[in-house]
Parts: structure tokens; sequence; C-alpha cells
């Protein structure tokens, strides 16, 4: 998985201060790769010499943001939530509960969504 960032620096602090991430590679200001379990999660800011900052053929340029995601399951989402208040983290939205279980999506530093998802056991 990979996500455009605006600063390397605050999305490694992110993922691996707060949803326990791995560093693999720390090559900031433009790259770092982190791990958790059998994910791998590479972030690359916006610009530079990287293939994956570069402009599409239609002149798009990569950003961070969307609403495509990354999915963490969590086995107490209402203890996590307000873990990550406490560090004055921000979400999208409140706790969403459907037939599968229940999630949240947390913003990173540049607005990438992580959903933490609860299921029903």
């Amino acid at each position: 998985m990979r996500y455009i960032v605006d600063d390397v620096e605050a999305a490694v602090a992110f993922y691996s201060d707060h949803l326990g991430f791995e560093v693999e590679i720390d090559a900031a200001p433009g790259f770092a790769a982190l791990t958790r379990g059998a994910l791998r999660l590479l972030v690359n800011t916006t610009g530079g010499p990287g293939g994956a900052a570069q402009a599409m053929p239609d002149g798009r340029m990569p950003e961070p943001g969307g609403w495509n995601r990354i999915q963490l399951t969590v086995a107490d989402l209402p203890a996590e939530v307000d873990r990550l208040r406490s560090a004055g983290l921000r979400f999208r939205n409140e706790l969403v509960t459907g037939r599968g279980g229940a999630q949240i999506l947390l913003e990173d530093p540049a607005g990438n969504l992580v959903e933490l998802f609860q299921p029903v056991i």
C-alpha cells in the first residue's frame, strides 16, 4: 500500500507512535517504508524524483487524502478511539456499526484514511 503525504517524518511518527508500525526504511524527507505484520506501507511526498510523485499522462499530480484506506483490526474499538483522541488525533467520523462490526475513520497527518475495525464475534 502506498500513501502520498505532505510530510514523511510526520507520517512515520504517526504510524509508528500511534498504530504500532515498524520503520523498515527511513529515507526522509521523500520516502519511508513501514510494516505492521504482513502490511507494508510506503509513504512518499509530493514532487521529487521518485516514481510515486510523478505526474500522470493527463497532468494530474499525486496528492494526499481521498477515500481509499487501509483497515486495521482492533480488539476494543471504543478504547482505541479514546486512546487516539487523547493523543490529539483526528477522526473523519464517529463510530459506525454495521452488519460485520464497528468502524471509525482516522486521518493521518496528510488526511489519508486508516479504518479502525472491530468485527462482530
